[in-house]
């Protein structure tokens, strides 16, 4: 399974970045887009990346605008189990508490820690009390992105060992 990050907020390559998030996820089986981004940047990175969309049998949107309590998440098996979730604002905790009874070795998504209107990161408590919980997933990778916010992945990752961030057009293999 190839996860390859189409649209995200932050960039390392020559991808365009851009606020949200879209995730192109190739199975054995399937081809995945899980989430659009915002405009048509997915469509432009797809083509850089040497994707063809139209060869995406799957199209999942975990949510629309301001319906956040109705968000999706997605359960791959293949080898390895991963979750995919959107924005992840029911919170990664309860999300991972929802998903144990799969095992994931892989948490791919956005934790919802940061606020781009207000620029404001969740507090340093909360913080420390998503690490606490998120340190029981030992054989879990998390993998986050758009949402969390620098400041938020900074600490995480400071952390746990197995907290990493995916930005626009790079990819995790399982």
């Amino acid at each position: 399974m190839k996860i390859i990050s189409l649209v995200e907020n932050t960039i390392k390559s020559e991808l365009k970045a851009k606020h949200g998030l879209s995730l192109y996820i190739e199975t054995k089986k399937h081809k995945i887009l899980f989430d659009l981004g915002p405009d048509k940047t997915l469509f432009e990175n797809a083509v850089k990346r040497n994707i063809d969309i139209s060869k995406v049998d799957t199209v999942i949107i975990s949510h629309g605008k301001d319906q956040f309590r109705h968000e999706q998440n997605l359960v791959i098996f293949e080898n390895q189990t991963a979750l995919i979730m959107g924005c992840g604002h029911a919170g990664v905790i309860n999300i991972m508490e929802e998903a144990k009874k799969y095992s994931p070795d892989l948490c791919v998504g956005g934790y919802h820690l940061f606020n781009p209107l207000t620029k404001k990161t969740v507090s340093t408590e909360l913080l420390k009390d998503i690490a606490t919980e998120l340190q029981k997933y030992k054989d879990t990778e998390f993998y986050t992105c758009h949402c969390t916010g620098e400041k938020a992945f900074d600490y995480l990752s400071h952390q746990m060992s197995n907290m990493h961030y995916i930005s626009c057009g790079e990819s995790v293999e399982i």
